[in-house]
């Protein structure tokens, strides 16, 4: 093989490398060429029968031809991978102009709902929200809210007790949001002015009532206040809640053990037809329902939570909020509130328009 030869070869593989019109076909000639058994690897194999003067001058011819192969390769590869990735991107366009796709609006639960209207509400009064544990002890669940051990609250059949601890005692699922008023008169010091809503357990189940359940309560403790501020406090909320400003609101003597005087609070309604429907309907609209509890909080409950009832007195009231939920939106069965029914969700639950900026506090 002669110089002469040998660049000829070098054209003839330059050519070649010139016309593959793709990496398939580039890389065909590189092992063509440059392979264990390409062309000038051959060549340079054959070098070492050559006598020591030929070998010197040829060997360089070859190593210059190599170098310019490997270069043309590497530049042919970099021209062919930017003309596939064009045409790559050319064929991959989106049409902009498609609408979007549709998609499925989430609802916020009505239980979640009403929770967070009671609490825009109450907020506007001044009300703080406060918050405390599921599981309670007996001492903030029952005994500091002056609930007796015979009273029948505190039997199995009514309460979810969990296995008694080394102690001996044994911890309950709250029974009402009642134990968080009796935290906040431990930690705080008058005036006090809070709600609780949350989650409640109790063992019972049917149409109207399910294991776990949900209330709102509310406590305000000062040296001033008394029963004609329980009294406009629940009305106002009743009225602002049902949308109806002249929502008849009457209070009835009850009993509680944590609340002396106490009261039932009962709004006008009219039942026709089978339906019940809420506020004041003129003649025959002498129909009463109960909505919740109320009353002046007992001295034994202030002095259980470090309060001095001789200078200090307060009330307290309290509600279901998934019975507030099914009057005002006229949800029939309390059980299918936690079925996890998305269809009854989409029915009953209501799109997200914002986050409430309405709680101010005190």
């Amino acid at each position: 093989m002669t110089p002469s030869d040998l660049t000829e070869l070098e054209s003839s593989l330059l050519a070649e490398i010139a016309a593959a019109d793709s990496l398939e076909k580039l890389e065909a000639v590189r092992v063509s060429v440059l392979g264990r058994k390409g062309k000038i690897t051959e060549q340079m194999k054959g070098l070492s029968s050559l006598e020591p003067s030929a070998r010197k001058t040829l060997g360089q011819i070859l190593n210059q031809i190599k170098d310019r192969l490997t270069k043309a390769i590497k530049t042919q590869q970099i021209s062919l991978e930017a003309t596939e990735l064009k045409n790559r991107i050319s064929g991959e366009t989106s049409d902009v102009t498609l609408p979007p796709r549709p998609r499925k609006i989430g609802h916020i639960h009505p239980i979640s709902q009403v929770m967070e209207e009671c609490v825009e509400i109450f907020g506007e009064m001044g009300f703080l929200v406060a918050e405390g544990p599921d599981i309670e002890d007996d001492f903030h669940n029952f005994t500091a809210l002056n609930i007796p051990p015979e009273h029948p609250a505190r039997q199995m059949h009514d309460t979810f007790y969990l296995p008694e601890n080394d102690e001996g005692s044994r911890l309950v699922l709250r029974t009402h949001t009642s134990p968080v008023q009796i935290r906040t008169m431990e930690n705080n010091s008058p005036p006090i002015r809070i709600i609780a809503p949350g989650r409640t357990y109790r063992s019972d189940s049917d149409a109207t009532h399910t294991p776990m359940f949900h209330q709102v309560e509310a406590l305000v403790i000062d040296e001033t206040t008394h029963m004609g501020h329980l009294k406009g406090c629940i009305i106002d909320f009743c009225r602002a809640f049902f949308g109806i400003p002249d929502l008849p609101v009457r209070f009835r003597p009850s009993h509680f053990p944590f609340t002396e005087p106490s009261m039932e609070v009962d709004i006008g309604c009219i039942r026709a037809d089978g339906e019940l429907k809420i506020g004041n309907f003129g003649e025959g609209a002498d129909n009463w329902l109960e909505i919740m509890g109320s009353g002046m909080v007992h001295p034994k409950v202030l002095e259980y939570g470090g309060i001095d009832s001789n200078k200090y007195q307060g009330f307290a009231f309290g509600m279901g909020i998934d019975r507030l939920a099914m009057l005002k939106y006229g949800i029939p069965d309390l059980r299918t509130f936690f079925d996890t029914d998305l269809r009854w969700l989409s029915h009953y639950g209501f799109v997200p328009l914002g986050v409430p900026s309405m709680i101010r506090g005190l």
